[in-house]
């Protein structure tokens, strides 16, 4: 491999690892760094904090994934700079030398610049978070039953979730089927109707990236399931107790999720005109960073520009693989002495679960909701799943769940990390 170029992957999220298995043993010293040692299939995130899904069967170690490929190795580090006329990245294990650079460390949670939201809200962008909501969620009925009070009651048990795109909404929805099927035999002390869920959207309706048919229906959903959905509202602080709207509307809750906006993950040391909103790299249609010929950013990370897209492509995973599978061909071309080719964005469709048979989906052929709509992203959610385990064991859950309407994973690991309800003592 020392005589092959030296390709280093920063993260290791769907365009890292699409791109790396389209160069499996092509001539390319492939060193992939990521500060986890394995890869989350985030659009099940939810259902591990919901108590759905255990968080090993949505995470595949990297190692595993990579196991067999002659050209692949991995380093489990934080990058805290990319030096681009020294041609390396700094990690808090030392420097690492690269030929090619790809950066792909996907998105986080966007607070708009609220230090009170960022450093009180609960987020979900990784497995450790999940596991974080789904302690909130089981602590706070275990205290609960100890209070003797209704309203410090309602207090713990009042959810609140800021933003209603496809996480809010399945959060939402998940939460409420808690409230439903488990609350009241888990804790028969505690009335069910003690619990409250609000979805709160700043826009004038669910799922805005959707037409309005399938927000609509959607919101007929969530309604019907007992979910309080505010519109065209928004969060102006959050101490940790109470939630401040804009309108004057104080709600107090200690379970305060955000799921309002994500940004890229951008790395210092790229030209600051290279970003595009200090928030994602900018480039051209073959993934390649402006200004630089040998960095590339693949998904959520990168800003392709054009007349029909001014903001790039939609934060997804599917751009993100589209993407990762369109650089490592090119890649490929380079190395040869031929042309890459543009990247096109094949945009198959959006689809969002509610609950059990309660989905919407936008497709290429057509628009479903519903049952057709919930097996559809079923469906699709398990081919995507990396590794026939994982797949297997998450159909075992999803028929569980479906026929006996029993959450498995209603354990609390770790300590409870937020607060202590102050109006509770």
């Amino acid at each position: 491999m020392k005589d092959n170029p030296k390709l280093v992957v920063i993260g290791g999220g769907f365009g890292g690892i699409e791109l790396i298995k389209k160069l499996r043993n092509k001539p390319f010293d492939i060193i992939l760094v990521d500060r986890n040692n394995h890869h989350t299939f985030q659009p099940l995130l939810y259902q591990v904090a919901s108590c759905g899904l255990a968080d090993v069967s949505i995470t595949s170690p990297f190692r595993r994934i990579f196991k067999g490929y002659r050209n692949f190795r991995f380093r489990m580090a934080d990058v805290t700079k990319i030096e681009p006329g020294a041609k390396k990245i700094s990690t808090n294990i030392g420097d690492i030398p690269y030929d090619i650079l790809v950066i792909a460390t996907g998105s986080t949670s966007n607070f708009y610049g609220n230090d009170n939201l960022k450093k009180h809200s609960l987020s979900l962008k990784t497995v450790t978070d999940a596991l974080t909501i789904r302690n909130t969620l089981l602590r706070e009925f275990e205290e609960a039953i100890t209070r003797m009070h209704i309203d410090e009651k309602k207090i713990l048990l009042n959810f609140v979730i800021i933003g209603a795109g496809s996480t809010g909404v399945e959060i939402a929805g998940s939460l409420a089927e808690f409230k439903k099927h488990i609350a009241p035999y888990d804790y028969p002390e505690l009335d069910p109707g003690l619990m409250n869920i609000h979805l709160i959207e700043a826009a004038d309706r669910v799922l805005p990236m959707m037409s309005k048919i399938s927000s609509e229906k959607a919101d007929e959903y969530l309604t019907r399931m007992g979910v309080k959905v505010w519109l065209n509202t928004r969060v102006e602080d959050y101490d940790g107790l109470n939630v401040v709207l804009t309108d004057g509307t104080i709600l107090k809750s200690v379970a305060f999720i955000w799921s309002a906006g994500v940004k890229g993950e951008v790395i210092e040391g790229v030209k600051p005109d290279s970003i595009y909103r200090k928030s994602r790299y900018i480039v051209n249609q073959f993934n390649q960073v402006t200004g630089y010929d040998d960095i590339y950013a693949l998904g959520d990370v990168a800003a392709m520009i054009s007349e029909k897209r001014p903001d790039g492509h939609p934060l997804l995973a599917l751009p993100a693989i589209q993407q990762g599978h369109n650089l490592a061909r090119n890649l490929i071309r380079l190395q040869r002495g031929e042309s890459p080719k543009p990247f096109i964005y094949s945009d198959l469709g959006i689809m969002s679960t509610v609950g059990r048979n309660k989905a919407v989906a936008e497709l290429r052929f057509g628009r479903f909701h519903g049952f057709v709509a919930w097996f559809m992203w079923m469906f699709v959610h398990l081919i995507r799943l990396i590794g026939f385990r994982n797949r297997l064991a998450i159909l075992f859950d999803w028929i569980w769940n479906y026929f006996t309407y029993e959450y498995s994973f209603r354990i609390i690991t770790q300590p409870f990390r937020k607060e202590k309800c102050r109006d509770c003592e």
